[in-house]
């Protein structure tokens, strides 16, 4: 009786946590068709507000920004991480655990401190804020959990397989690049994938660092008095893009076992 009763509540408070999270993002996506601008009231089915979306030069502007320093902040990062984590494995114990802490003091600090100690970096050396320092700041931030998340793959392949590949005629790149990278390449692309994601979602770094340049979180900040459903029409291609890679990979992972 105990056991049913545990379940039962268990199964509410699963419901609640959905519609508590999810209801915020279900009505969005039906306000995003709503014919008029209000939030709250709905006035008819349209698509008046995607056609703004892709005719609004400035969204779109902020956009390929947003994608291209996300794409070019996690290409640079997890290139960076890569090589670090190789010579890390490399290094005497002391000095990799020393290295090691210090690279984890960036994923600690709250973002705010992180976004005023680049400001005042950038400020000091009297480098203008814009998309270029946005950029910097994603890779400064990026590439901490990048090596976090290579470095243990590399620790754990034989520490000799480089050498054994220089052995049977590799070069050091060649060796690198087809003794190791093949090894860690699922860890590669799972540590890109947390690289963009932060990039792309980042507002706090890059609303110190971006000066008037904007990226989608900025932008959307700047325009919390307003009421435009625009941002609900991109927010909602943005999960749309989500919910179809989550399906692209659940029907790729069963293709495999499958064929397993």
């Amino acid at each position: 009786m105990k056991k049913t009763k545990s379940k039962i509540y268990s199964k509410i408070l699963m419901i609640l946590f959905f519609i508590i999270y999810y209801a915020p993002i279900v009505s969005m996506v039906i306000f995003s068709f709503n014919k008029e601008r209000s939030l709250t009231t709905w006035y008819g089915f349209s698509f008046a507000w995607y056609n703004e979306l892709f005719t609004n030069s400035a969204i779109l502007k902020v956009v390929f920004w947003t994608i291209l320093i996300a794409v070019c902040s996690t290409v640079i990062s997890v290139i960076i991480a890569t090589f670090a984590s190789i010579a890390l494995c490399k290094t005497k114990k002391n000095w990799r655990k020393l290295i090691l802490q210090i690279n984890n003091l960036p994923i600690t600090n709250p973002d705010i401190v992180t976004a005023l100690g680049l400001l005042l970096l950038f400020v000091s050396f009297r480098i203008s804020r814009g998309y270029f320092t946005m950029l910097l700041a994603h890779i400064s931030f990026c590439t901490p959990y990048a090596i976090v998340n290579i470095y243990p793959k590399i620790k754990a392949l034989d520490e000799n397989l480089i050498e054994a590949a220089m052995d049977l005629g590799a070069k050091p790149k060649e060796a690198i690049r087809k003794a190791i990278i093949p090894q860690i390449k699922s860890t590669v692309f799972a540590a890109a994938a947390i690289s963009f994601t932060m990039s792309f979602d980042d507002f706090v770094i890059s609303y110190f660092t971006g000066g008037t340049d904007q990226n989608i979180s900025t932008l959307i900040y700047s325009q919390l008095k307003k009421t435009n459903p625009t941002f609900n029409a991109l927010s909602t291609l943005i999960i749309l893009f989500i919910v179809l890679k989550i399906i692209f990979d659940k029907i790729k992972e069963s293709r495999k076992k499958e064929e397993n």
